[in-house]
Order: C-alpha cells, then structure tokens, then sequence
C-alpha cells in the first residue's frame, strides 16, 4: 500500500506492507538512520521519534497509524528551541559516551521540556523512564536536561 508520510516537514510517498514499523521505514526506506532500532518492543526508546509533536516508539507504530500525521526525526529536532537547548547542553556537559541511545533519550527530552520546561529532578526520572542506556549515563542525562531548561529559561 502507498501511504503519504510528512517527515521533518517533508512529505514522501512510501509504498509499505501494512504492519511495518514506521522504523523501518524512516531507516530502510527514507535513509535516515539516526533513529535506532534497539529492542523491537518499545521498551528502551532508542527509536524514540515524535509523532504530532508527542514522543512515540517507532518500532511499534504502525505505518498506517501515522498517515497524515507530522513525524520529526533525531536529524531536525535541533531546528526546535527545545531541541537547540538539548544539544548545546548534551555538547557542554559531555552526557554522551557510547551514543547508541542518544538520539532517543534527545527526543523524549525534547519531549519533557515541551510539556513542562522547567522539569524537578523526580519529573525528569519519571517522564525519561524507559529510556534505557547501556552505559548508564543516567546521571549526565539528567543533568542534560537540567542545563538545557536552564538554557531555555536565559
């Protein structure tokens, strides 16, 4: 079936099974492969991507759930304040170390400081919860997102 997508504001005629991923679909089919695929079953949030403004696990959104819908990716998040913020923060507090789970953890942060910019500590563990980190980088994240608020608020 073809479906219409709106992707980082652009809109692309992807011909997909229905149930694919809209995962594979950004990574096999669109090219854009800063959105990772992690554990399949949306419990690590490594392909964490927004789907109308709100994060959602891509690996378990179907295609033809997100037809019409604006879907942002790891590769444009940076053109919103919230996204700027985070990745001047991550870059000055050097949260990254191996990286693979990053483009996640950005895009739920850019998530929680959408819906609530100035995030306490405990709002932080809650909202990026699920978000796994092989490294347990868990503690520079947070502070990631402590600065990057600090960031918006200047």
């Amino acid at each position: 079936m073809t479906i219409t997508l709106k992707l980082n504001g652009v809109e692309h005629s992807v011909d997909a099974d229905p149930g694919t991923p809209l995962l594979w679909v950004i990574r096999d089919e669109l090219k854009l492969t800063g959105t990772k695929f992690g554990c399949g079953v949306a419990s690590c949030g490594a392909c964490t991507v927004h789907v109308d403004g709100e994060p959602a696990r891509s690996c378990q959104t179907f295609i033809e759930d997100v037809e019409g819908a604006e879907i942002t990716t790891i590769e444009t998040i940076g053109d919103t304040p919230e996204g700027a913020a985070i990745q001047q923060a991550w870059k000055e507090l050097d949260v990254v170390q191996c990286g693979y789970c990053q483009s996640g953890q950005i895009m739920s942060a850019v998530g929680l400081l959408q819906e609530n910019p100035k995030p306490s500590v405990e709002e932080i563990n809650d909202y990026m919860n699920g978000n796994a980190c092989r490294c347990a980088t868990y503690q520079r994240i947070r502070a990631g997102i402590q600065r990057a608020s600090e960031i918006l608020e200047a």
